[in-house]
């Protein structure tokens, strides 16, 4: 077995609080075994998916070529291929992190599947799927995704109060964050009353970052200005920054005391969307300017092998940042960018793609049933 060196950026991230995840899944990577090798390599403790990772895992070479053509003869529908396929690599993927789960006592080794995209604004279909969805992959280190929307907030605390671990997803605001937190510690109050272990029960709460950047700093090249350019690739993390601050405070509260001697374990930001998006900043910029105790660091591969590459982890880069946080917010403020306008943009842009991504698999795989029919 191959072991890390103990001199690795990524196990120094590890020393410094930070859980490394990997950001895709697929079949060949659990089949070739090259996840494992992450997991033995590069310090990964977790993985998280989204629509458009099975879209892209699905939709590309052969790697599901059987699994659909036995669908296809057992007369399965689009939707009943995807779930089954999607189920089953999320399964796969979470015996495959069980030693590290059972070495974390359940807080990593976790992956995350999400619900239908199309139920973001339903809170209903939302609860129903993720109890589907987790009576499926039927593994305990399984985290069910779900959208940070108004209308997933209730769903986020029904799913907890029934005891399964989520995944809040698609954080952009830190007012939406404070309301994502109050909607889990509201679940796990429930999940008490419904007789619930809360220490088996596990959530993250997906604060993206990359995005804002991509979306403010289109704004600031609008305006044009020395003082605007001066801003830019500073939004996302400040609003990370300012996101681990409010964390930090609503887990300190008296509330959560009541909780945490009940067994319960905090809610962990997770940074997600950390592949940078412009190549003038560096590749590592969302890892290393994003360490603290008790984050989680999605990834992508290609940011993983920079950070493991030549990572520069200097400890804690948050903390000691919210005034210059704050500051940067308020001099975009003063700019006339709308912090809510961007947010809100944000948030419905990031399920228009995943909705979109949903209904470009449901369209390659039923291309797919049909051709396997055809050839059988």
């Amino acid at each position: 077995m191959t072991t890390t060196p103990a001199s690795s950026p990524t196990q120094q991230l590890s020393d410094a609080g930070v859980s490394i995840w990997l950001d895709d899944l697929s079949r060949g990577r659990l089949d070739t075994g090259t996840l494992r090798k992450l997991i033995e390599e590069k310090n990964v403790v977790g993985v998280t998916t989204n629509p458009s990772i099975f879209h892209a895992a699905i939709t590309t070479g052969h790697d599901y070529d059987a699994v659909i053509a036995a669908q296809a003869a057992a007369g399965a529908s689009v939707e009943d291929t995807v779930f089954a396929i999607t189920t089953t690599d999320v399964a796969d993927a979470c015996e495959l992190f069980a030693p590290v789960a059972a070495a974390s006592n359940g807080i990593d080794g976790r992956v995350s599947i999400e619900v239908d995209p199309r139920l973001a604004w339903d809170t209903a279909g939302t609860i129903t799927e993720a109890k589907e969805l987790y009576a499926r992959v039927n593994k305990d280190n399984v985290l069910i995704k779900i959208p940070a929307t108004l209308e997933g907030l209730e769903a986020i605390t029904a799913t907890l109060a029934a005891g399964i671990s989520v995944n809040v997803t698609l954080i952009f605001s830190l007012e939406r964050y404070r309301a994502v937190i109050n909607a889990f510690q509201t679940g796990l109050e429930q999940a008490k009353g419904n007789g619930h272990d809360l220490a088996t029960i596990h959530s993250v709460a997906s604060f993206f970052v990359s995005r804002v950047d991509s979306e403010i700093d289109k704004r600031l090249d609008a305006i044009g200005t020395d003082e605007a350019r001066a801003l830019k690739g500073k939004a996302g993390l400040a609003n990370a920054r300012l996101a681990y601050q409010v964390y930090e405070e609503l887990f300190s509260t008296e509330r959560w005391g009541l909780l945490a001697d009940a067994g319960a374990r905090p809610q962990r930001p997770l940074w997600a969307s950390t592949g940078v998006k412009d190549p003038a900043y560096p590749d590592t910029l969302y890892v290393t300017e994003l360490v603290a105790p008790g984050v989680v660091n999605t990834m992508p591969e290609k940011t993983l092998d920079a950070t493991f590459d030549h990572g520069a982890v200097t400890g804690d880069t948050i903390s000691r940042g919210y005034d210059d946080a704050n500051a940067t917010l308020n001099a975009l403020d003063a700019l006339g960018i709308s912090y809510n306008e961007v947010v809100a943009t944000l948030e419905t842009e990031g399920l228009d793609k995943f909705v979109a991504s949903w209904k470009e698999l449901l369209a390659d795989v039923g291309v797919a049933l049909a051709a396997a029919r055809k050839d059988a």
